[in-house]
Protein backbone atom coordinates (compact mmCIF):
# COMPACT_ATOMS: atom_id res chain seq x y z
CA UNK A 1 0.00 0.00 0.00
CA UNK A 2 1.64 3.58 -1.25
CA UNK A 3 1.42 5.91 1.64
CA UNK A 4 1.40 9.77 0.96
CA UNK A 5 4.19 11.86 0.62
CA UNK A 6 4.78 13.81 4.05
CA UNK A 7 3.19 17.24 3.62
CA UNK A 8 6.33 19.34 4.73
CA UNK A 9 7.95 17.92 1.50
CA UNK A 10 5.12 18.24 -0.99
CA UNK A 11 4.70 21.38 0.22
CA UNK A 12 8.69 22.54 -0.33
CA UNK A 13 8.78 20.67 -3.91
CA UNK A 14 5.62 22.07 -5.15
CA UNK A 15 4.79 25.58 -3.51
CA UNK A 16 2.89 27.40 -5.48
CA UNK A 17 4.49 29.74 -7.70
CA UNK A 18 3.99 33.97 -7.34
CA UNK A 19 3.43 35.28 -10.88
CA UNK A 20 6.08 36.83 -12.61
CA UNK A 21 5.39 40.72 -14.27
CA UNK A 22 4.17 40.04 -18.04
CA UNK A 23 6.74 41.97 -19.03
CA UNK A 24 9.94 40.14 -17.79
CA UNK A 25 12.29 38.88 -20.70
CA UNK A 26 12.22 35.31 -21.28
CA UNK A 27 15.30 33.24 -22.25
CA UNK A 28 15.93 32.88 -25.40
CA UNK A 29 19.06 32.24 -27.30
CA UNK A 30 19.94 32.42 -31.06
CA UNK A 31 18.92 30.59 -33.48
CA UNK A 32 21.58 29.65 -36.06
CA UNK A 33 18.49 28.13 -38.81
CA UNK A 34 18.37 32.00 -39.54
CA UNK A 35 21.73 32.58 -40.98
CA UNK A 36 24.97 33.64 -39.64
CA UNK A 37 23.33 38.14 -38.68
CA UNK A 38 25.67 39.09 -36.22
CA UNK A 39 23.47 42.60 -35.33
CA UNK A 40 20.69 39.61 -34.49
CA UNK A 41 23.11 37.23 -32.64
CA UNK A 42 24.62 40.01 -30.68
CA UNK A 43 21.24 41.14 -29.85
CA UNK A 44 20.01 38.03 -28.41
CA UNK A 45 22.67 38.30 -25.93
CA UNK A 46 20.21 40.14 -23.77
CA UNK A 47 17.56 36.86 -23.60
CA UNK A 48 20.55 34.35 -23.12
CA UNK A 49 21.23 34.77 -19.55
CA UNK A 50 24.43 34.82 -17.76
CA UNK A 51 26.77 37.04 -18.59
CA UNK A 52 25.42 37.61 -21.99
CA UNK A 53 22.55 39.65 -20.55
CA UNK A 54 24.82 41.73 -18.69
CA UNK A 55 25.99 42.72 -22.21
CA UNK A 56 23.00 43.09 -23.62
CA UNK A 57 22.33 45.46 -21.02
CA UNK A 58 25.50 47.14 -21.32
CA UNK A 59 25.12 47.72 -24.76
CA UNK A 60 20.84 49.11 -23.87
CA UNK A 61 22.72 51.51 -21.75
CA UNK A 62 25.48 53.05 -24.16
CA UNK A 63 22.43 53.35 -26.94
CA UNK A 64 20.51 55.43 -24.41
CA UNK A 65 23.83 58.12 -23.50
CA UNK A 66 24.59 57.74 -27.31
CA UNK A 67 20.69 58.56 -27.89
CA UNK A 68 20.64 61.19 -25.28
CA UNK A 69 23.91 62.53 -26.73
CA UNK A 70 22.40 63.94 -29.83
CA UNK A 71 19.58 65.66 -28.19
CA UNK A 72 20.84 69.45 -28.85
CA UNK A 73 20.04 71.46 -25.72
CA UNK A 74 19.77 74.88 -25.58
CA UNK A 75 22.90 76.59 -23.61
CA UNK A 76 20.97 78.70 -20.76
CA UNK A 77 24.45 80.67 -19.95
CA UNK A 78 23.72 84.30 -20.79
CA UNK A 79 25.24 85.65 -23.88
CA UNK A 80 25.19 82.20 -25.50
CA UNK A 81 21.54 81.71 -25.56
CA UNK A 82 21.39 80.85 -29.31
CA UNK A 83 23.79 77.97 -28.74
CA UNK A 84 22.95 74.31 -28.61
CA UNK A 85 25.24 71.92 -26.54
CA UNK A 86 25.00 68.04 -26.33
CA UNK A 87 22.58 66.71 -24.08
CA UNK A 88 24.74 64.27 -22.91
CA UNK A 89 28.79 64.22 -21.64
CA UNK A 90 30.23 60.26 -22.27
CA UNK A 91 33.06 59.84 -20.28
CA UNK A 92 35.17 56.82 -21.16
CA UNK A 93 37.45 55.23 -18.79
CA UNK A 94 39.84 52.61 -18.82
CA UNK A 95 43.36 51.16 -17.73
CA UNK A 96 46.70 49.90 -19.06
CA UNK A 97 45.67 46.12 -19.72
CA UNK A 98 42.69 47.44 -21.94
CA UNK A 99 45.19 49.33 -24.65
CA UNK A 100 48.24 46.50 -24.02
CA UNK A 101 45.47 44.38 -25.70
CA UNK A 102 43.90 44.28 -28.97
CA UNK A 103 40.84 46.45 -27.19
CA UNK A 104 43.41 49.75 -27.56
CA UNK A 105 41.63 49.47 -31.75
CA UNK A 106 37.98 50.24 -30.55
CA UNK A 107 39.09 52.57 -28.03
CA UNK A 108 40.91 54.45 -30.80
CA UNK A 109 37.85 54.36 -33.24
CA UNK A 110 35.80 55.78 -30.59
CA UNK A 111 38.09 59.08 -30.26
CA UNK A 112 38.77 58.96 -34.28
CA UNK A 113 34.78 59.58 -34.82
CA UNK A 114 34.24 61.64 -31.33
CA UNK A 115 31.82 59.09 -30.19
CA UNK A 116 33.47 60.26 -26.53
CA UNK A 117 33.77 63.39 -24.73
CA UNK A 118 36.01 62.68 -22.02
CA UNK A 119 38.84 60.22 -21.79
CA UNK A 120 39.91 58.88 -18.35
CA UNK A 121 42.89 56.48 -18.16
CA UNK A 122 46.03 54.95 -16.10
CA UNK A 123 49.32 55.97 -16.81
CA UNK A 124 49.78 52.52 -18.66
CA UNK A 125 47.04 53.30 -20.72
CA UNK A 126 49.03 56.72 -21.84
CA UNK A 127 52.60 54.99 -22.54
CA UNK A 128 51.59 51.48 -24.10
CA UNK A 129 49.34 53.54 -26.48
CA UNK A 130 52.37 55.50 -27.83
CA UNK A 131 54.98 52.76 -27.09
CA UNK A 132 52.77 50.52 -29.81
CA UNK A 133 53.24 53.43 -32.39
CA UNK A 134 56.72 52.15 -31.68
CA UNK A 135 57.27 48.53 -31.39
CA UNK A 136 54.76 45.49 -31.37
CA UNK A 137 53.84 43.49 -28.22
CA UNK A 138 53.54 39.82 -28.93
CA UNK A 139 50.97 37.10 -27.82
CA UNK A 140 52.46 34.80 -24.87
CA UNK A 141 50.93 32.83 -22.26
CA UNK A 142 49.84 33.80 -19.18
CA UNK A 143 52.21 30.37 -17.65
CA UNK A 144 55.14 31.70 -18.57
CA UNK A 145 57.55 32.79 -15.74
CA UNK A 146 57.98 36.45 -15.06
CA UNK A 147 62.07 35.71 -13.76
CA UNK A 148 63.11 34.18 -16.68
CA UNK A 149 61.63 36.57 -19.00
CA UNK A 150 63.02 39.37 -17.42
CA UNK A 151 66.23 37.41 -17.94
CA UNK A 152 65.38 37.60 -21.38
CA UNK A 153 64.66 41.51 -21.50
CA UNK A 154 61.22 40.33 -22.17
CA UNK A 155 58.07 41.98 -19.71
CA UNK A 156 54.68 40.13 -19.34
CA UNK A 157 51.32 41.41 -18.77
CA UNK A 158 48.68 38.92 -18.27
CA UNK A 159 49.57 36.72 -21.34
CA UNK A 160 51.07 39.73 -24.08
CA UNK A 161 54.91 40.00 -24.26
CA UNK A 162 56.41 43.14 -24.28
CA UNK A 163 60.56 43.71 -25.03
CA UNK A 164 62.24 45.92 -23.06
CA UNK A 165 63.78 47.36 -26.42
CA UNK A 166 60.20 48.80 -26.81
CA UNK A 167 60.45 50.82 -23.70
CA UNK A 168 64.13 51.90 -24.94
CA UNK A 169 62.69 53.38 -28.51
CA UNK A 170 59.88 54.97 -25.96
CA UNK A 171 62.71 56.94 -23.92
CA UNK A 172 64.78 57.63 -27.26
CA UNK A 173 61.38 59.35 -28.79
CA UNK A 174 60.42 61.05 -26.03
CA UNK A 175 63.55 62.40 -24.19
CA UNK A 176 63.64 65.32 -27.15
CA UNK A 177 60.50 66.44 -26.59
CA UNK A 178 61.00 66.81 -23.02
CA UNK A 179 63.80 69.27 -23.91
CA UNK A 180 61.63 71.25 -25.84
CA UNK A 181 58.64 71.02 -22.91
CA UNK A 182 60.93 72.34 -20.12
CA UNK A 183 61.82 74.91 -22.92
CA UNK A 184 58.44 76.42 -23.35
CA UNK A 185 58.25 76.42 -19.69
CA UNK A 186 61.14 78.15 -18.88
CA UNK A 187 60.69 80.77 -22.35
CA UNK A 188 57.26 80.99 -22.57
CA UNK A 189 55.44 79.75 -18.86
CA UNK A 190 53.91 77.25 -20.20
CA UNK A 191 52.50 75.31 -17.10
CA UNK A 192 52.33 71.53 -17.69
CA UNK A 193 49.51 69.36 -16.20
CA UNK A 194 48.89 65.53 -17.18
CA UNK A 195 45.95 66.27 -19.88
CA UNK A 196 48.02 69.11 -21.29
CA UNK A 197 51.48 66.57 -21.92
CA UNK A 198 49.18 63.77 -23.35
CA UNK A 199 48.18 66.36 -25.45
CA UNK A 200 51.32 66.69 -26.86
CA UNK A 201 52.19 63.47 -26.97
CA UNK A 202 49.70 62.84 -29.07
CA UNK A 203 50.24 65.41 -31.56
CA UNK A 204 54.14 64.39 -31.50
CA UNK A 205 53.15 60.78 -32.20
CA UNK A 206 51.45 61.87 -35.59
CA UNK A 207 49.96 58.15 -36.15
CA UNK A 208 46.38 57.49 -36.80
CA UNK A 209 46.57 53.99 -34.58
CA UNK A 210 47.24 56.27 -31.65
CA UNK A 211 43.93 56.99 -29.39
CA UNK A 212 45.78 59.84 -28.32
CA UNK A 213 47.22 61.52 -31.88
CA UNK A 214 43.22 61.49 -32.43
CA UNK A 215 42.14 62.99 -29.09
CA UNK A 216 44.73 65.38 -30.33
CA UNK A 217 42.85 66.11 -33.67
CA UNK A 218 39.61 65.89 -32.17
CA UNK A 219 40.50 67.82 -29.11
CA UNK A 220 38.90 65.53 -26.71
CA UNK A 221 40.52 65.88 -23.16
CA UNK A 222 42.40 62.76 -21.59
CA UNK A 223 42.49 63.23 -17.42
CA UNK A 224 45.58 60.88 -16.08
CA UNK A 225 46.26 62.46 -12.64
CA UNK A 226 48.78 59.78 -11.95
CA UNK A 227 50.01 60.20 -15.19
CA UNK A 228 54.01 59.23 -13.71
CA UNK A 229 53.42 56.09 -12.06
CA UNK A 230 54.52 54.02 -14.93
CA UNK A 231 57.48 54.20 -17.50
CA UNK A 232 56.64 57.59 -18.48
CA UNK A 233 57.28 58.65 -14.80
CA UNK A 234 60.62 56.81 -14.83
CA UNK A 235 61.67 58.49 -18.27
CA UNK A 236 60.82 61.76 -16.88
CA UNK A 237 63.28 61.12 -13.72
CA UNK A 238 66.04 59.77 -15.90
CA UNK A 239 65.65 62.98 -17.82
CA UNK A 240 65.73 65.01 -14.73
CA UNK A 241 69.29 64.29 -14.48
CA UNK A 242 70.08 66.00 -18.03
CA UNK A 243 67.74 68.87 -17.88
CA UNK A 244 66.09 69.05 -14.85
CA UNK A 245 63.14 71.55 -14.30
CA UNK A 246 59.85 69.97 -15.66
CA UNK A 247 56.90 70.68 -13.40
CA UNK A 248 53.64 68.33 -14.20
CA UNK A 249 50.82 69.90 -12.14
CA UNK A 250 48.90 67.23 -10.70
CA UNK A 251 45.90 69.90 -9.03
CA UNK A 252 45.73 72.44 -12.31
CA UNK A 253 45.19 69.48 -14.31
CA UNK A 254 42.24 68.61 -12.56
CA UNK A 255 40.60 71.93 -12.69
CA UNK A 256 36.84 72.04 -14.63
CA UNK A 257 38.54 74.43 -17.08
CA UNK A 258 40.93 71.81 -18.51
Amino acid sequence: MAHPAPSVARDAVLMESTPLPQDMLQIKGYDFNQGVDHHALLQSFLTTGFQASSFGQAVQEINRMIEKRLEPVEDEIEGYEDQTRSGCTIFLGYTSNLISSGVRESIRYLAEHRMVDVIVSTAGGIEEDIIKCLASTYLGEFSLKGKALRQQGINRIGNLLVPNDNYCKFEDWLMPILDQMVLEQKTEGTHWTPSKMIHRLGKEINNPESVYYWAYKNDIPVFSPALTDGSLGDMIYFHSYKNPGLVLDIVEGESPKM
